[in-house]
């Protein structure tokens, strides 16, 4: 991951990320706050959901045979127009990536796909070829 001193340090990520030419790529579909029976989780809770979403995503991830460190960019989808709910479901989302720090993008918008769904999170992976 990048940082680059010419630009503010308070950003709780990284500005860019590069992939080496060996690498895997894997591209998720946005990550879900939905149960293993397809029921939105936490309905009103964008905490809550964000911590469903990260387990999802998670699950996916490893599906494609990536975890979480592979990560080389995120976009993270908040249906709020309140600053504070992004900086809350953005809490959740930096703390399952730990020190690994991949860009991102953070946004707020009108609406996402299912009833009651606040949080959604998609994401791209390089897999390294010597793993």
């Amino acid at each position: 991951m990048i940082r680059e001193p010419a630009l503010s340090d308070v950003a709780e990520y990284a500005y860019a990320a590069t992939v080496e030419p060996s690498a895997r790529l894997v591209f998720t579909a946005g990550s879900c706050p939905l149960d293993a029976e397809g029921r939105t989780v936490a309905p009103g809770d964008p905490v809550g959901q964000a911590r469903q979403v990260m387990v999802n995503l998670e699950a996916a991830l490893a599906a494609a045979g990536a975890r979480l460190t592979d990560v080389v960019k995120t976009t993270v989808y908040v249906a709020s127009s309140c600053r504070s709910d992004l900086v809350a479901v953005w809490e959740v989302v930096r703390d399952a990536f730990g020190d690994h720090d991949p860009p991102s993008t953070l946004l707020g918008v009108a609406v996402l796909g299912y009833d009651d769904q606040l949080v959604e999170v998609e994401a791209v992976a390089a897999v390294r070829a010597e793993r």
